[in-house]
């Protein structure tokens, strides 16, 4: 019988076993969240004449930690009823409970003799064949089960999430030496395709993979910025976005992390590590200890290597100057190699400008990043068995776009390495090997499939998720069927279709919108369905505001109404298209991205979408059928013939509309009426494109008829009035502007369904008729195209 998780528990409360137990109850798996019980009451429970008897005492811990994952920003869980089925109790009156999961994740402090106990304890209450985790960050799993039965061992690893669990993709799975094979095969597709994560099979040494070579470069940063005489503001410069890292750089995301937390991680290292070089990499500098000890950890203390200061211009951004202990303004940092690397397009060009360069900034760069490379080459072996699992930790750990392997790649293996021993630098055997059997890359492509230089000298294909289609790999085997500027339609395999969005943003403007009918005729003539999906950072951030706003200041009403037209046809033709239509969200999908997934027949979203109509926020309405859509979706559950007040129904659009609400994942866009019940959530990202080419499969499978036009019974002019009486009530209390009040009419107008008696029945082609008309007056207006200005320039919505 196929092993399941159905239910789990989590012991340990704190900010990682809380995030972990959200994160399972994401996905659908019931918790029991454990800790210990309190010895001492708090004065709120002295003052309800509680005792350290009573209930509420004896689980407050679990309590507290489940009620702050319903404040945390932003949220461990994907809706707050997610919350209902992680259940609170305490590690004396509640191990029986273990006895129920499937699943028990240890999640106590770092310390091994705490958790050996906890794990004895738990080896009392499970029953046989329940998998145990040890969720660690660099505690070594074999001496935690080391007494241990031999039934206990069989099914016992460490996890090491990283946080928060819900947003960090990586989750390195720690086999003992005495895991049986199928618990960690099992636990690896468990991690990818229930909890969908990014799985490296790490070993069991100090730190494990992301944080060992993660927290190494980050030493290697701050001795050099010391040798070199930088700050934290010149370093981030140099080792943000030019190098392939996330924008928070190095110091940045110190402050984020925890300088407190980075200390102990490096001190792991350090006191388990036998190479007295490794231990002086290791060594934190004196004057982080002292910041440390004043509590300047960063942003859980509101300075670090950075912080907010109150002077003459305003709130401004500090640095921290490690030679006198103080903050001082930040300086503009020049560097020619700097200003060069950001002219070029691609990373590989951004990399090879930086750490070639003559100025002092290259040199760090290349300082730095040449140790990376060495380590990571030297630990090839000791921490993981490929480079692969190195690479892949390290894009999803920290955030890189390219893994340490993959950028000496892109550097130049041969060129890199020439200058290292010109410089005096032992060479590791794997890479002197490589170099000296022809070969000049670890990684190399035939025919679309990828290959890595294996520990024995061989290229060996990478095994990915079977789920995982790669639009990359489809356009080379040339299975583009159309394509323009805006968007390509592929060939996705088994007569199913995609369109793929890969314009700047994926903003959408007249080649998407010609994009989306070619390809509705396409796949009506030779196709069983359509997906449409890409693999952008986010699906669509909405309508091509710069030039929509180009269009208004020259006055091409005409253009602009056509453009309009054009879009609104366009979605429509998805809709009642002859074929199964099912959108592919993720990430942002504002806007006009929203309305295209309206279009479709079924949606298969991402857990993680932000989907939202925000257009208000620049001083219009939807107007590609966003408005009607969430009118239609709101009352589309009442029965044909049934006659209700459906006021409140309108009320809550309008709401949705005019404060541009945007869902937190989509879940929420369920919740708030942008994604439809049945539709399907993809929890792992990578296999987005596959789950919705087989919802098409099913769909066409199940004998697909398009939707039928059905007419719209409104509120007319008398719910118009009601809600132009609230909108009125917001701006005699100065919640909005007279513009704000001018949009929120327009949009009332439409939803309530304009100029007609209550209960008309009107078609959809009438209210977008009115939306069109709407947008076309409200893009006229100089507010209006003041506040698209503005979010063009800051990036930010004006209130004016």
């Amino acid at each position: 019988m196929k092993r399941k998780i159905k239910k789990a528990a989590v012991i340990g409360s704190g900010v990682m076993g809380s995030g972990i137990a959200a994160h399972l109850a994401n996905v659908g798996i019931s918790v029991y969240l454990l800790d210990i019980v309190p010895t001492q009451l708090t004065l709120d429970e002295e003052k309800k004449g509680l005792t350290l008897d009573h209930p509420a005492v004896r689980n407050r811990l679990a309590a507290t930690a489940k009620q702050a994952l319903l404040k945390t920003k932003p949220s461990p869980l994907y809706s707050v009823e997610d919350a209902d089925i992680i259940q609170i109790g305490n590690l004396e009156d509640d191990l029986h409970r273990l006895s129920e999961v499937d699943w028990i994740i240890e999640v106590v402090v770092e310390n091994l003799t705490i958790k050996k106990k906890v794990l004895e304890t738990i080896e009392t209450y499970r029953k046989p064949g329940t998998i145990v985790c040890s969720n660690t960050s660099g505690i070594s799993i074999n001496e935690m089960v080391a007494d241990r039965s031999d039934e206990f061992k069989k099914h016992f690893l460490g996890t090491h999430f990283f946080n928060p669990p819900r947003y960090m993709k990586l989750l390195e799975v720690i086999p003992a030496e005495t895991t049986d094979l199928e618990i960690v095969e099992f636990m690896v597709d468990f991690g990818e395709n229930v909890l969908g994560k990014g799985i490296v099979l790490a070993k069991d040494t100090p730190n494990f993979i992301a944080n060992r070579i993660g927290t190494y470069g980050l030493m290697v940063i701050i001795h050099e910025m010391e040798k070199m005489g930088l700050r934290a503001d010149a370093v981030d410069l140099i080792t943000g976005p030019l190098m392939g890292r996330p924008k928070s750089a190095s110091f940045r995301t110190l402050d984020l992390v925890g300088i407190d937390t980075f200390v102990h991680v490096a001190n792991n290292v350090r006191d388990n590590s036998e190479d007295e070089e490794e231990k002086r990499v290791f060594t934190i500098p004196s004057y982080i200890l002292e910041m440390v000890k004043k509590g300047w950890i960063g942003d859980k203390n509101k300075q670090g290597f950075y912080k907010k200061v109150m002077t003459e211009k305003g709130k401004e951004i500090f640095v921290f100057d490690q030679k006198t202990m103080e903050y001082v303004p930040k300086e503009k940092f020049k560097s020619a190699s700097v200003e060069m690397a950001k002219q070029t397009k691609t990373l590989k060009d951004k990399l090879k400008t930086l750490v070639y360069g003559k100025d002092e900034a290259a040199q760090f760069a290349w300082n730095t990043l040449k140790q990376v490379l060495l380590y990571s080459a030297n630990k090839l072996g000791e921490i993981a068995d490929d480079i692969v699992n190195i690479d892949q930790a390290m894009k999803w750990g920290f955030n890189w776009e390219l893994g340490p392997f993959e950028i000496w790649d892109a550097i130049g293996v041969e060129k890199s390495v020439k200058r290292m021993e010109e410089e005096g630098v032992q060479i590791p055997l794997f890479v002197k090997t490589l170099l000296e059997s022809g070969k000049t890359h670890f990684y190399e492509k035939v025919e679309s499939k990828r290959f890595y230089l294996s520990m024995n000298g061989n290229f060996e294909s990478i095994s990915k998720n079977p789920k995982k289609i790669s639009l990359a790999d489809l356009k080379e085997q040339k299975k583009v069927i159309k394509s323009n500027s805006g968007a390509s339609l592929i060939d996705l395999g088994d007569d199913v279709a995609l369109l793929e969005f890969h314009s700047p943003n994926n903003s959408i403007a007249t080649d998407i919108i010609s994009m989306i009918n070619q390809s509705a005729e396409e796949v009506s003539r030779n196709y069983r369905g359509l997906v449409i999906g890409n693999e952008s950072k986010n699906f669509s951030v909405g309508a091509n505001l710069m030039m929509i706003l180009m269009e208004a200041q020259d006055e091409n009403w005409d253009e602009l109404d056509l453009m309009i037209r054009m879009f609104q046809d366009a979605n429509m033709k998805l809709k009642y298209l002859d074929k199964p239509v099912v959108a592919a969200p993720f990430g942002m999908t504002l806007g006009g991205g929203a309305e295209v997934a309206f279009g479709a027949d079924y949606v298969q979203a991402a857990a993680e979408t932000y989907m939202g109509l925000v257009e208000v926020g620049v001083g219009v309405i939807p107007s590609g059928g966003g408005t009607k859509e969430l009118l239609l979706r709101s009352l589309e559950g009442i029965p044909d013939g049934l006659t209700m007040d459906v006021q409140p129904l309108v009320n809550r659009s309008f709401e949705t509309i005019a404060m541009a609400k945007v869902s937190t994942s989509a879940k929420d866009a369920k919740t708030l009426g942008y994604l439809r019940k049945q539709d399907g959530v993809s929890v792992n990202r990578d296999t987005l494109i596959y789950d919705a080419k087989q919802a098409v499969i099913a769909l066409d499978q199940l004998g697909y008829w398009p939707p039928k036009p059905k007419k719209i019974r409104v509120v007319g002019e008398t719910g118009y009035n009601t809600l132009r009486l609230g909108i009125y009530s917001f701006l005699v209390s100065g919640m909005i502007s007279e513009h704000d009040q001018k949009i929120a009419e327009k949009l009332a107008f439409i939803l309530a369904g304009g100029s007609v008696p209550a209960n008309t029945m009107v078609s959809e082609q009438y209210l977008l008729d009115l939306e069109r008309e709407a947008f076309l007056s409200l893009v006229g207006e100089p507010k209006t195209q003041a506040r698209m200005q503005h979010m063009l320039t800051t990036g930010k919505p004006l209130r004016n």
